[in-house]
């Protein structure tokens, strides 16, 4: 059982001292509305006044950062926690089936098996994805670079070289987008990369063929929607003059 005239009594002496009430709290395990009334008629020292300030203003100025701080350990820990939901060998339909998904978002939808991308992740699993789905090797596959004029055209072809495996002598002459006011200041560093696979139209139609088993039960109702506003699909396209 605690005696509160002894905690009273340490946490005067500890106040003088110049001890905050959650210096004191920390301390004896007391409340701050206990401390509050144990506490109101002990005096400060001007100096110890003028200490209290200064770390109640370094404090408020540490609030956002200790905030941003916090924010970044919780999504650390989400992040952790979630990456142990997914088994480390994921089964051949799984990784079929996510490079699906992102040929879907980030591939050519019309014309040649290819995809475009900046991501670095991104370009180095699709490059295995044609691998091992397809049995494509990078040796086999063309490539492409969209950079600005700042840019090393020479040395961010060997960047992605180095990271997929495909020969320097299959990539294509880079698009430079020429200079002006408006071009991007904060560029993208390895530039935006187009991965082709030759001769890859069959390939493509079966990736499409996957992605069509995957939404077949939503693919009825997306079809009488569409249907339904067709108009919407009948507005014909502005002319430039």
């Amino acid at each position: 059982m605690k005696d509160y005239v002894i905690l009273k009594n340490d946490a005067i002496k500890l106040r003088k001292k110049g001890l905050s009430y959650g210096e004191i709290k920390k301390r004896l395990l007391v409340s701050k509305s206990t401390l509050s009334l144990w506490l109101k008629d002990v005096q400060l020292t001007e100096e110890q006044k003028k200490k209290f300030y200064t770390k109640n203003i370094i404090n408020l100025s540490k609030g956002p950062q200790s905030q941003k701080e916090r924010r970044i350990r919780e999504i650390n820990e989400i992040i952790n926690t979630s990456k142990k939901e997914i088994s480390n060998r994921l089964s051949l339909e799984s990784y079929k089936l996510f490079g699906t998904a992102l040929y879907w978002a980030e591939g050519s939808k019309t014309g040649k098996f290819e995809i475009t991308n900046s991501d670095p992740y991104l370009i180095l699993f699709m490059v295995n994805w044609f691998d091992k789905v397809f049995d494509v090797k990078p040796n086999n596959l063309k490539a492409w670079l969209n950079i600005y004029p700042q840019q090393d055209d020479k040395e961010i072809k060997k960047f992605w070289s180095e990271l997929t495996g495909i020969p320097l002598d299959n990539f294509g002459k880079s698009f430079i987008k020429p200079a002006n006011k408006n071009y991007r200041k904060n560029n993208l560093y390895y530039g935006t990369i187009k991965v082709m696979v030759r001769k890859g139209m069959n390939m493509k139609h079966k990736t499409y063929g996957w992605l069509r088993a995957v939404l077949k039960d939503i693919s009825q109702k997306t079809n009488l929607a569409q249907k339904e506003w067709k108009s919407l699909r009948d507005n014909s396209r502005p002319i430039n003059i």
